[in-house]
């Protein structure tokens, strides 16, 4: 089974407003937030920017635009999330461990992790799926909600990208074990799998 995205192979796509892409086993990036972690003012903007830089850039996108986007869109989402908006439940111990064991109760059967981080009020996910995505991200999400007990704590839907190969997975190690580097230590969980340790 390959390990990375292949653009000309048969993807496996559901979502229709942020449509999610699958292709068999191949490697994902993913994350996902608490449903306070965004100010609604900040993200209402975002969206109309978006839309309009869409309706500008119809897809298939080149490297440069794609680039582009990420650099507009994704990477200032990040960045928000990284400001700790919200009440940031996960700074608390007890809570991330609901979710780290929720998380590793499927690690080697329904998916297997390679990395992944917990930060106050989102997640970053690296791991190979063996099950459909869309039915682990509801499982992950809907257990841990329950065990937690607050309700519903999570946004609705979540960001993933297929990653292409050796570098782009490189890449995605460095931006999960670099990401709570200004958090203090106690406020974050960081997982490494061994073959990630060694990047």
């Amino acid at each position: 089974m390959p390990e990375f995205y292949n653009p000309t192979g048969e993807t496996q796509k559901h979502g229709v407003k942020l449509p999610h892409w699958q292709q068999d086993e191949v490697h994902q990036f993913v994350t996902f937030r608490l449903g306070d972690s965004m100010p609604s003012s900040k993200l209402r903007l975002w969206k109309q920017e978006r839309e309009v830089w869409i309706s500008h850039h119809p897809e298939p996108w080149s490297l440069e635009a794609e680039q582009e986007y990420h650099r507009l869109f994704t990477w200032k989402l990040e960045n928000w999330l990284d400001e700790g908006y919200g009440s940031c439940i996960f700074t608390d111990p007890t809570k991330r461990e609901v979710l780290t064991t929720t998380l590793m109760h499927d690690h080697g059967t329904k998916a297997k992790f390679h990395a992944w981080v917990i930060m106050p009020n989102h997640v970053h996910l690296l791991f190979t799926p063996l099950a459909p995505l869309e039915k682990l991200m509801q499982s992950w999400k809907g257990i841990s909600s329950r065990r937690i007990g607050l309700g519903r704590i999570w946004q609705k839907n979540y960001r993933d990208t297929l990653i292409r190969d050796t570098s782009h997975f490189a890449n995605a190690v460095r931006y999960i074990r670099r990401n709570p580097a200004k958090l203090p230590n106690g406020t974050f969980t960081l997982w490494q799998s061994e073959r990630t340790k060694a990047i």
